[in-house]
């Protein structure tokens, strides 16, 4: 089991509300921060007119304050930092074989520019080894809901498992949400990919069944909504702490945070977004 949360840190604007995320769920769960700085080689160490420091020295400063917030956030936090070189997704990418979650802000500068919402940030998403969190601004108002979709995929049970691990520690209510196929001969929706298979959805509750029961604690709701899930998700997400979907589906999900769909859920989403990946298997 990881142990610990990573958090990417740029100084922009976005990463402030991804580290204050990254700490408290890091002290919620029982787990140490890793605040990250990824140092990209083909910047120079003496930018022009960035003043007389050089970049690895602002790096150590950033990591310095970073770790200090985050302490603040979360006292009695363990709290590690570290510069790491290389290209800022390959560089996460790696970071998350360890880590239990790896947390990003919205957008960034530098190493983090498009992270999220352009072709960088959706690889991290569909090619990490974990549970990667988006932060898009920070978290006003609590709600004490957790949103998941579900399509009964391997990537859709790991992020079942994932939003029922974050309702428990959160004390929060989790709400399930497939969709249903639309009636024959109903136009397609547009823009959101190919629907779930055909009948999958009777048998959801089922399977959604075990998971419920090794969670007693968490209360849970299954919403089916007719057509492609995605608009509804991110009309859940304004009354929610997180939206939580798997990487990949069978249908409603296929593609999803990779292509047209991702960019709906990203755009659309009220709260940070949770992108799950089942790990790979090792003998």
């Amino acid at each position: 089991m990881s142990t610990h949360v990573v958090v990417g840190v740029d100084g922009s604007e976005q990463s402030a509300p991804a580290l204050d995320w990254a700490a408290a769920d890091a002290a919620r769960r029982g787990k140490a921060l890793r605040v990250v700085y990824v140092r990209e080689p083909w910047i120079p160490e003496y930018p022009a007119s960035r003043g007389h420091d050089s970049l690895t020295e602002r790096a150590e400063q950033l990591l310095r304050r970073s770790a200090l917030r985050a302490r603040e956030h979360a006292p009695g936090l363990e709290v590690t930092t570290a510069v790491v070189i290389g290209a800022a997704v390959e560089r996460l990418r790696a970071e998350s074989e360890t880590a239990d979650t790896v947390v990003v802000g919205s957008r960034g500068l530098g190493g983090f520019a498009g992270l999220v919402l352009g072709s960088t940030g959706l690889g991290l998403a569909g090619h990490a080894h974990g549970p990667i969190v988006v932060v898009r601004g920070p978290a006003r108002v609590r709600h004490d809901e957790i949103v998941v979709g579900y399509d009964g995929s391997e990537d859709a049970e790991c992020a079942v498992e994932y939003a029922l691990e974050q309702a428990q520690a959160r004390q929060a209510r989790l709400r399930v949400v497939y969709g249903r196929r639309l009636p024959v001969g109903a136009p397609h929706p547009a823009g959101f990919g190919p629907l779930p298979p055909a009948g999958i959805e009777d048998d959801i509750p089922r399977r959604l069944r075990p998971w419920l029961e090794k969670y007693p604690g968490v209360a849970a709701v299954l919403v089916a909504v007719t057509g492609h899930p995605v608009p509804a998700l991110a009309a859940a997400s304004r009354a929610a702490d997180l939206v939580v979907v798997g990487s990949r589906g069978l249908g409603g999900f296929a593609t999803a945070l990779l292509g047209s769909v991702s960019h709906g859920v990203l755009h659309r989403a009220h709260c940070p977004v949770a992108v799950v990946r089942p790990r790979e298997r090792t003998s």
